[in-house]
């Protein structure tokens, strides 16, 4: 497996701790009270998820903690709507009240930095832990070589396709896309007047981002200029990506409007036979195995366009300690051991997390052996998954919510209201560069 680098010089490029900058957490001076003997954990898993294998996790983490711990962690499960692209998370903050330990992705990892929130682990991890996590996952959560988040798992995107659907089109495996022109072909084919084709996620927000970097890096474009503090977001290889995903659409191969949580609900929309392929990722085998079990489906790895190159893009959830809470040292205390332990039973957590709970590549080598030894990636999607989808892979990056915003206005606007990309392109790249010429926060990678 070979993962490419990001692009962005990692020393010397906007740094500082301008967290005024920041359009995100704002620390408020007046926080309630709190009980320094206990720390509360906020996740969208559980107790009481919509998969009970990962709240199950969630409960099990807990409990073993408190069993040997006099500060006691409390869950606090936040549903994934309002977790993910909902205000829950971002009010707490704001009025001094956040979470002492939560989750968070590379895709929002500077605003809560920035802003002060996030207490350094570095202190807490034994020595050898951080050569034990892929560099590539790892590095999003670093900030001067200090560690303010540990990842849970490692998320790689794919082409969920449902058989029955491809068999009543007359289809086969051999007719799996190689190129953006054959999926488009394909998705308009398995159009019918109750099921699109094709789906990729409408919603705007975070995980939108995430799933088109995947096309917009296998079609050669960039946010940013390799090395230079200036976007290269105008480029014709970022034009083609959008106007992709607004060709599905004006088909009417895809949907304008998803179901469910979201275009990452495999159950609501491929499951259901609202589409009959969906651009998402690892975590919907876990899902449909215990959610539609009777669900036949394939995986294949996204197709790039034609004279690109392939690649997928590796979401990957972290814990982190809010250093504003009432016992920040417990709380990073936590995550280290929680995540970033040699304890044979940390390395169990972890594998248990990664291909029984859910369904991950592990972000740890250590946990990867362990799965392995035990068959997770001997045969089926999750095969595919380590062996053809992660051929070549990019880490997600972490954006300013500035930059974020800046790609999902111009993303929104091809896709669903058919604006001209490269109209949408230069104007996002404008927003960017005026946006860095002012940024004093963490190095972007």
């Amino acid at each position: 497996m070979r993962l490419a680098g990001t692009g962005l010089s990692r020393r010397g490029f906007l740094r500082g701790v301008g967290a005024a900058a920041v359009a995100g957490p704002v620390l408020a001076g007046c926080a309630p009270a709190r009980n320094p003997r206990e720390i509360s954990l906020w996740n969208f898993y559980g107790p009481g998820g919509q998969t009970k294998s990962q709240s199950d996790w969630f409960v099990q983490l807990a409990e073993d903690w408190n069993a040997t711990h006099d500060v006691k962690v409390r869950l606090r499960y936040v549903p994934n709507k309002d977790y993910k692209s909902g205000p829950t998370l971002q009010t707490s903050f704001s009025a001094g009240a956040g979470p002492d330990v939560f989750l968070l992705s590379p895709g929002d990892f500077l605003r809560y930095y920035n802003g002060g929130a996030l207490a350094d682990i570095t202190p807490h991890l034994a020595p050898g832990v951080r050569e034990d996590f892929l560099p590539e996952v790892l590095e999003t959560r670093l900030v001067d070589g200090r560690v303010y988040g540990l990842p849970m798992e490692i998320e790689p995107l794919a082409l969920y396709y449902g058989e029955q659907a491809f068999e009543s089109a007359g289809l086969s495996e051999g007719d799996l896309p190689r190129s953006w022109d054959d999926l488009l072909g394909l998705a308009e084919r398995l159009t019918t007047p109750d099921r699109f084709g094709l789906l990729f996620e409408t919603n705007p927000g975070y995980y939108q981002n995430f799933t088109w970097y995947q096309c917009m890096w296998m079609a050669g474009g960039e946010v940013f200029a390799p090395g230079q503090s200036r976007a290269a977001f105008s480029g014709r290889q970022v034009q083609a990506a959008l106007r992709f995903w607004q060709d599905a659409v004006r088909a009417g191969a895809a949907p304008r409007r998803v179901q469910g949580e979201g275009g990452n609900d495999t159950i609501s929309n491929i499951a259901g036979e609202f589409c009959a392929m969906q651009q998402t990722g690892i975590w919907g085998i876990a899902e449909m195995a215990e959610q539609a079990p009777d669900f036949r489906y394939g995986v294949t790895p996204l197709p790039a366009p034609s004279g690109g190159a392939y690649t997928t893009v590796l979401g990957s959830w972290a814990m982190v300690a809010n250093a504003r809470g009432a016992n920040p040292e417990a709380a990073a205390e936590f995550v280290a051991w929680a995540l970033g332990s040699f304890e044979p039973s940390c390395i169990d957590r972890m594998r248990r997390w990664n291909t029984e709970a859910k369904s991950n590549l592990p972000p740890r080598y250590s946990v990867r052996r362990a799965a392995e030894e035990r068959g997770a990636f001997g045969d089926g999607p999750m095969r595919v998954f380590a062996d053809q989808v992660m051929a070549e892979a990019r880490p997600e990056p972490r954006y300013p919510p500035e930059v974020y915003r800046a790609v999902s206005d111009a993303l929104q606007a091809c896709q669903l209201d058919g604006a001209d990309p490269a109209s949408a392109a230069a104007s996002a790249a404008e927003q960017i560069d005026t946006f860095l010429s002012t940024y004093e926060g963490a190095a972007i990678q």
